[in-house]
């Protein structure tokens, strides 16, 4: 036990002075501070006057007259229009409307072209910028709403029939359950928007726990491997003991970790300009079911030390940090492809193939935790998921404690499964 104690130690003291690790958690913190304020930092750099749209005044008045009045009327208009008189030719006018774009008065102009077929204009708008998307939207918006207008005036419509026309259809969803005897009381859409966040997130820590930390796992006990430093190592604590040592030491390294993002990220997050925002936003984390933290916590174990085991003995057959990358691409195939699945899956939460997966251990623990948060899986299947993942890292457990004390003794070229098992026979391991 205390030979144990001591590996974790020494593994977390390593980690801890390497300059790589902690220059990258200060990078990745810098970046989440970033993302975290970055609606606010764009807010900061975003004139607060309107662009300034060109027309030409004689040209389809009829529209260009509550078109300016429309944007006049708004309390924040993203646009403003301003006229240009007419020099009596088309070719003249939209001259003198580009230079009016050189010299900076305006960022774009329309213009207007009869069209009987459908009773409205034709619109075209012109500037300097590719695909200006933002403004074209903005306009039709506002043309469409002076067309209706138009259109139900000469309807001749009362103000009674207009609003009830003008008002939209709201639709109210909630997720029900179905799983037990009675319809569960389900999520309001506010709830399964937050839901829906919250498993987006922990998907990119369950990543970073599973695959960052366990890939850190084999670059250690690979790194030890080169530098003949294992050889000193395995005189005096057992093989077994090193890998467990490792994988729980690098455990609380990944623990610590995103405890820093998480501290990082709640400083940012109540910050007076974020704190604004998120009142406006209406979230409310008790909305979230405490069984999803618990369910976060149980897949973020059990996924971390499945893939742990891998790398740690494929990290522990590498006798060159080189060769490292190459011998973890298919678990580095398998846990990307689970966070894929997890990320991609949001999108249709209760796809078969995301059932698939969700019982296929090296996919569990991203496919199941987006069933849970998202869906409403029978509790059977929940267990037989969880069921079968514990299975498999005690699978894998054992198969790995046998390679790394066969692979840590093994040096040269990366040994095939047929040396390996030679070796294991040799060592009678």
């Amino acid at each position: 036990m205390n030979n144990f104690l001591t590996v974790i130690g020494f593994t977390i003291r390593n980690k801890m002075r390497t300059k790589s690790f902690l220059i990258t958690t200060a990078i990745i913190a810098i970046i989440l501070s970033i993302g975290v304020n970055l609606p606010y930092i764009i807010s900061q750099f975003n004139k607060d006057e309107p662009a300034n749209i060109g027309f030409i005044e004689t040209n389809a008045p009829e529209v260009t007259g509550p078109l300016k009045a429309y944007y006049e009327g708004m309390e924040n208009p993203g646009l403003k229009l301003i006229s240009y008189p007419d020099t009596g030719s088309g070719e003249a006018n939209e001259e003198a409307l580009r230079q009016a774009i050189i010299s900076g008065d305006i960022k774009g102009y329309i213009l207007f072209e009869s069209n009987e077929a459908v009773g409205f204009p034709k619109v075209f708008y012109k500037s300097e910028g590719l695909m200006d998307m933002g403004t074209s939207g903005t306009l039709s918006a506002a043309l469409q709403t002076i067309k209706t207008d138009a259109v139900l005036q000469e309807a001749g419509l009362t103000e009674a029939q207009e609003l009830l026309l003008r008002s939209p259809i709201e639709i109210e969803t909630t997720q029900i359950s179905l799983t037990d005897a009675a319809v569960g009381e389900g999520k309001s859409a506010d709830q399964q928007g937050l839901a829906m966040g919250f498993v987006y997130a922990m998907m990119i820590l369950l990543f970073m726990g599973i695959f960052v930390t366990s890939q850190l796992i084999a670059t250690e006990i690979t790194a030890e491997k080169s530098s003949r430093v294992m050889e000193i190592l395995v005189t005096s604590v057992s093989p077994l003991t090193q890998m467990f040592g490792k994988i729980f030491g690098m455990f609380l390294i990944g623990i610590m970790q995103i405890g820093v993002y998480v501290a990082v990220f709640v400083i940012n997050v109540t910050l007076p300009h974020n704190v604004e925002m998120l009142e406006g936003l209406n979230i409310n984390f008790a909305d979230i079911d405490p069984s999803l933290y618990v369910f976060a916590v149980i897949f973020y174990l059990t996924g971390y030390f499945l893939y742990s085991t891998l790398f740690a003995a494929v990290g522990s057959i590498v006798s060159r940090t080189e060769d490292l990358a190459q011998a973890l691409m298919p678990i580095t195939f398998l846990s990307m492809g689970g966070f894929y699945i997890g990320i991609f899956g949001m999108t249709s939460p209760t796809a078969t193939f995301v059932e698939i997966t969700s019982f296929i251990p090296f996919f569990a623990p991203f496919a199941m935790f987006l069933r849970i948060g998202l869906t409403d899986p029978a509790f059977w299947e929940i267990a037989l998921s969880l069921g079968l993942l514990v299975a498999c890292i005690l699978l894998f457990g054992w198969l790995s404690a046998k390679i790394y004390r066969t692979g840590v003794l093994m040096y040269g070229k990366r040994p095939s499964f047929k040396e390996l098992r030679k070796a294991m026979k040799a060592y009678k391991v």
